[in-house]
């Protein structure tokens, strides 16, 4: 009787759940050996979430951002399930995924990622909105377009977090509402964007004043209500009128992962080894988001879809060393700089001796995540659509 193919589960379809299955199916596998890789997400879409705000201003389109998996597996050999994990027995190796089915694995990927959490304040879960996914950009979508045919004379935005996606966020939604946006930042630490690179920060300092938007530092939030944000600065509270809040900070892991008998640190993410294996289960990987990782330089690895990117191959490597009595190789990071969007056709980027901004930052920064589009044939319809839309926008009014 023939051995039964060996079957590599990967739960999450991020960057580092898609990606690892991207590169597992393209290894030389011998016929006889070839493994069965089932990726699941709860999600039918990928999401390029570096893009996301590109949505929030019609820069870009949601299937050139959140292509469905259903196209991106296409011809590859992996299965797609639609549903996320139920129940993970790690001494039988058993899966059990939400639609009810269950499964037996020789290799597990916990790639998941995280949550905004929105039980930290009274009022944010059911006033705020968090922006990670697609559906949250549909309901910031639809939020302004009712604000913006509104009576309203302004526009009053509160974004909660300083961080990456704050300021971004911001910058696009000035950019969007114009003279009618009245924008604040909102930020418990001494600085914006405090990981960032000098230059970045300093560019992004300057994008927020042109258009007007406070910052508040070192303020934290009390409560939020319908229409009303109550802030905390030296011990002094604010109740500052608001029409839309949004919440960027924190990042959470699932309760599913954190009930797993798997070594974790304070906040609950999963303790790797260089090789991107748990300790105690080297036959289960995990990475991104959930995983708190030392690469084997000693750099700790930050939460960023370029660093899941490159975990994403050394994890795909190792499970097929693993399967091929092969060596693995520990996990090695090389930070490729930062880049961040800053209003419409505007950017700032830093990395590798190189810095720049405007508008020749912006172009180049969508070069870049548009060669990191996780498939050759979704690049080549994105970048298609990219060089023909300024036709296209010429030759449509006159229809």
């Amino acid at each position: 009787m023939s051995e039964q193919p060996k079957r590599i589960c990967i739960l999450g379809g991020g960057f580092g759940g898609l990606y690892t299955a991207l590169r597992l199916s393209q290894f030389p596998w011998e016929p006889a050996t070839k493994p069965e890789i089932i990726l699941a997400d709860k999600h039918d879409r990928f999401l390029f979430s570096p893009l996301l705000y590109e949505l929030i201003t019609g820069e870009l389109e949601t299937w050139e951002i959140s292509p469905p998996f259903a196209e991106l597996l296409a011809n590859t050999g992996i299965k797609f399930r639609q549903s996320s994990a139920k129940a993970i027995d790690l001494a039988s190796k058993r899966l059990e995924l939400q639609d009810g089915s269950e499964m037996i694995f020789d290799r597990l990927v916990l790639a998941v990622g995280g949550e905004t959490p929105l039980d930290i304040v009274p009022g944010c879960q059911e006033y705020a909105i968090p922006f990670r996914t697609i559906g949250d950009a549909y309901r910031l979508q639809e939020k302004l377009q009712f604000l913006e045919t509104s009576e309203k004379d302004k526009i009053r935005v509160a974004i909660v977090g300083g961080g990456y996606s704050g300021v971004e966020l911001a910058c696009k939604i000035a950019d969007r509402l114009q003279n009618r946006g009245r924008i604040r930042i909102i930020e418990q630490g001494n600085t914006i964007l405090g990981t960032s690179a000098e230059f970045n920060r300093e560019t992004a300092r300057k994008a927020l004043t042109e258009r007007g938007i406070w910052i508040d530092l070192e303020t934290t939030v009390a409560q939020i209500d319908a229409d009303t944000i109550s802030l905390i600065y030296k011990e002094q509270t604010d109740i500052i009128p608001v029409d839309l809040v949004l919440w960027t900070v924190g990042n959470r892991v699932s309760p599913l992962i954190r009930q797993l008998p798997l070594k974790q640190n304070q906040r609950g993410q999963l303790l790797v080894t260089p090789t991107l294996q748990t300790p105690d289960y080297p036959d289960i990987f995990a990475l991104g988001d959930l995983a708190d990782c030392t690469d084997a330089g000693g750099q700790k690895i930050p939460a960023t879809a370029q660093a899941a990117m490159q975990q994403a191959d050394y994890v795909a490597w190792n499970i097929w060393a693993s399967l091929t009595h092969r060596p693995l190789l520990s996990f090695r990071y090389l930070s490729l700089g930062e880049m961040m969007t800053l209003g419409t056709e505007n950017a700032t980027l830093s990395g590798l001796g190189l810095t720049m901004d405007g508008s020749l930052a912006a172009v180049i920064r969508r070069l870049v995540y548009l060669y990191r589009l996780p498939t050759l044939d979704h690049q080549l319809k994105v970048g298609f659509n990219w060089i023909t839309r300024p036709i296209r926008d010429m030759l449509v009014p006159r229809l």
